[in-house]
């Protein structure tokens, strides 16, 4: 296990932007207004030559029993007792506080050794309110400031008491066909706000990890869990609800949007969640659609389905309906499932897996030939203008999605409505449902071109 670090804190004292520092991406939602972490948030963090895990936690904060601040404090507790050393971190421009003075008691109790951190340090300010942290009683105060990355030479000559250094190893080999079946596949849980995607995740990984409430827009942050199902990794990224972008009107919700559209393009795999009393909005389509422009593989979860009324042909019209309103991912994978009751996670699972396979998928050169040639003599391209329209070959250039160029003569006048034929052909004869298929037009070199016109 590598070493862990757990960063606490009180609410707004840059334990975010801190954690975003050490892992050299902009990982963390960070702005002004306190309390935006809720969940806690793993890294692997990089100081010089040391690497360690880092855990960014909510801010250490006080509330009823049950309350959501109370289940914030309850995910910090746990990271405290995940990490092997602790970050403290104080405002030290604002100085001590009765919370600071409060937590610090409770980082003593945790028994684990304890850096601490006075962050924006800068300015003279800064400076009186490190020298007031000598009475927590934690030692000597390492004076940062996270925003504009002062103090890390201080920091690192602190960790690396605590961390032994590790060597970089270079290795630009390709990943081999072993290596990508042992890398967790990456998921990415979607949809509009309150569709039960946390829920999922918590019953999936067997405990309370990503906070839960019946109020819309609790998960804020993309927070990635690793789980092992049935033998298979999985890297699952818990998402912000994506709610139409006229509605949207505070920053940070608009933050949180954005670090969801990043998942999105970071997964190889998405998992679009509905609710079943409201499924195939109008903000489920347009969501379904940003995931296939983006080119990942595609699955349709419809949550929450203890609570129809069970109809036989249910999920048939489920079928029905997918494919009526998303015919730009014909076939793609729909299943039935409950969160909360952990029904249909057998089938969400081996759906991802296969759905995965599909985006991965290679079509041989010689059947690819065989098929377009059907597909044209079944259905020639249209003539434009009198003209006819030569299709001379196609060819698969990449996978993940499943990506070909055809090449052509005009390649601007074949229809938009004949490359959907190809498309929807191709799918059905090389068993590639839901995935997004990129046929890329190009026109044939012609060889006369370079020869000038003989003179009469």
């Amino acid at each position: 296990m590598p070493f862990t670090i757990a960063i606490i804190g009180r609410p707004n004292v840059g334990k975010s932007t801190l954690f975003n520092r050490l892992v050299g991406q902009k990982l963390a939602l960070v702005d002004d207004m306190p309390g935006v972490t809720r969940d806690r948030r793993e890294g692997e963090a990089k100081l010089g030559d040391l690497h360690f895990t880092i855990i960014d936690t909510a801010g250490l904060d006080e509330g009823p029993k049950g309350s959501l601040t109370a289940r914030m404090q309850e995910q910090t507790e746990t990271a405290i007792a995940l990490a092997d050393a602790l970050f403290f971190v104080i405002d030290a421009r604002i100085g001590l506080t009765p919370s600071d003075r409060a937590f610090a008691d409770f980082a003593r109790r945790a028994d684990k050794p304890v850096l601490l951190l006075a962050n924006k340090s800068e300015g003279k300010h800064g400076e009186l309110g490190a020298m007031e942290s000598y009475a927590l009683g934690l030692g000597d105060p390492i004076q940062i400031s996270a925003e504009h990355g002062e103090g890390m030479g201080e920091l690192y000559d602190a960790v690396s008491k605590l961390v032994p250094p590790t060597e970089d190893e270079e290795d630009e080999r390709e990943e081999t066909d072993e290596e990508r079946a042992a890398r967790p596949i990456r998921v990415a849980i979607v949809g509009r706000p309150n569709a039960g995607k946390s829920t999922l995740i918590n019953h999936l990984l067997g405990e309370e990890r990503l906070l839960t409430s019946p109020e819309a827009g609790t998960t804020r942050d993309s927070i990635a869990v690793e789980i092992e199902y049935k033998g298979r990794g999985f890297r699952i990224f818990d998402t912000a609800g994506l709610r139409r972008r006229s509605r949207i009107e505070e920053k940070l919700e608009k933050l949180s949007v954005a670090d969801a559209l990043r998942a999105v393009r970071f997964a190889e795999v998405v998992v679009l969640m509905m609710d079943a009393q409201h499924r195939f909005e109008e903000q489920d389509l347009r969501i379904a659609d940003l995931i296939e422009r983006e080119g990942r593989a595609l699955i349709l979860a419809v949550n929450k389905w203890d609570l129809i009324e069970a109809q036989p042909g249910q999920i048939s019209a489920l079928r029905r309906d997918a494919d009526h309103w998303l015919p730009q991912v014909a076939g793609a994978p729909i299943v039935a499932v409950s969160g909360l009751m952990g029904e249909g996670i057998d089938r969400l699972m081996q759906a991802i897996v296969q759905a995965y396979a599909v985006w991965n998928r290679r079509v041989p050169t010689a059947a690819l030939n065989r098929w377009f040639e059907g597909a044209i003599a079944n259905n020639p391209p249209p003539a434009v203008s009198g003209r006819r329209l030569k299709l001379n070959y196609i060819t698969q250039t990449k996978a993940r999605p499943p990506s070909f160029v055809l090449f052509c003569s005009r390649a601007d006048a074949i229809p938009q409505s004949y490359l959907r034929y190809l498309t929807n052909s191709m799918r059905e004869t090389f068993e590639l449902p839901g995935t997004p298929v990129r046929i890329t037009l190009r026109e044939k070199a012609n060889p006369f071109a370079h020869k000038r016109k003989r003179p009469n």
